[in-house]
């Protein structure tokens, strides 16, 4: 039986390699087989899929930290030489989101290729790597909801060194990474049940609704929020925000164009003066 968890996996000298960093980085490969293999159905460019993604994880890394120091500067404004130290924590998976997102539209546009078409083949790699990279605040034991009784835990019927994973400081927590990660892992089926029978850009929008009503609900559970104020939560009006801003682009998308469903097209890579219509 795990007593307790151990978040460095390895030693090496000075450098330490946590569990947290390996398991992410386990749901990014993971995520990005899953969209290699759907671009060789769709006869997509393998080449353009590996810029995307280089390029929107280094984003989404550099934009998670700019998010968290953001949110709290009232402490970093005089630790500036922390700033840098992701290795000690402080990211925030929305400014992750918003830069991922914000250099995939970018290197879309620049590639001649449609954003919502990318998005869809991409929506079921991102929401399967957050319901794995929430494992890594597992091993951290961070990211967890309020104080509970070890028979609450027992009664949820989840494996024992979860529950003795969420001991800490001799208290019993919430394990929303767990309730998080699950949920996610719920739409990645969904997702990939549903895709083929979606039109073009409602994957990736429908990722973007679901993720967020789960976070809303899972961050009001929280004791480790970004505030914005005392008892208003970042996270929980960003998802609002993402709702509402998806729901609005499903409603236009669909009275603006005559949409084809996934299943029906094919992403042929073509030269700069051959570009495909990328109005949807």
């Amino acid at each position: 039986m795990l007593l307790n968890i151990d978040p460095i996996a390895l030693e090496l000298g000075p450098v330490q390699i946590r569990w947290y960093g390996i398991i992410i980085a386990c749901g990014i490969l993971l995520g990005y087989l899953l969209a290699q293999r759907e671009t060789e159905k769709k006869n997509f460019s393998e080449n353009t899929l590996i810029d995307i993604v280089i390029g929107s994880v280094i984003s989404g890394i550099i934009c998670a930290r700019i998010y968290y120091v953001a949110f709290e500067w009232s402490y970093y404004k005089d630790h500036l030489s922390e700033i840098p130290m992701i290795m000690n924590g402080g990211i925030a998976i929305h400014g992750g989101l918003i830069g991922a997102l914000g250099m995939a539209y970018f290197l879309t546009r620049k590639n001649k290729v449609s954003f919502f078409q990318m998005g869809d083949i991409a929506a079921p790699s991102i929401i399967l790597g957050q319901a794995i990279g929430r494992w890594g605040n597992f091993m951290n034991q961070e990211a967890h909801g309020g104080e509970v009784s070890r028979s609450f835990l027992e009664n949820l019927h989840i494996p024992e060194f979860i529950i003795n994973n969420m001991k800490i400081d001799g208290v019993y927590y919430h394990p929303t990474f767990l309730y998080e990660s699950l949920w996610n892992l719920i739409g990645f089926v969904i997702l990939i049940m549903l895709r083929k029978h979606m039109k073009i850009g409602q994957t990736l929008l429908g990722y973007a609704i679901w993720y967020s009503i789960g976070r809303f609900f899972i961050e009001g559970m929280r004791t480790d929020s970004l505030m914005l104020t005392e008892h208003l939560r970042i996270a929980q009006m960003i998802s609002i925000a993402i709702i509402l801003s998806a729901i609005a682009i499903l409603v236009y998308r669909h009275f603006k164009y005559q949409l084809p469903k996934y299943k029906d097209v094919n992403y042929p890579m073509r030269s700069s003066n051959d570009a495909p219509n990328i109005k949807y």
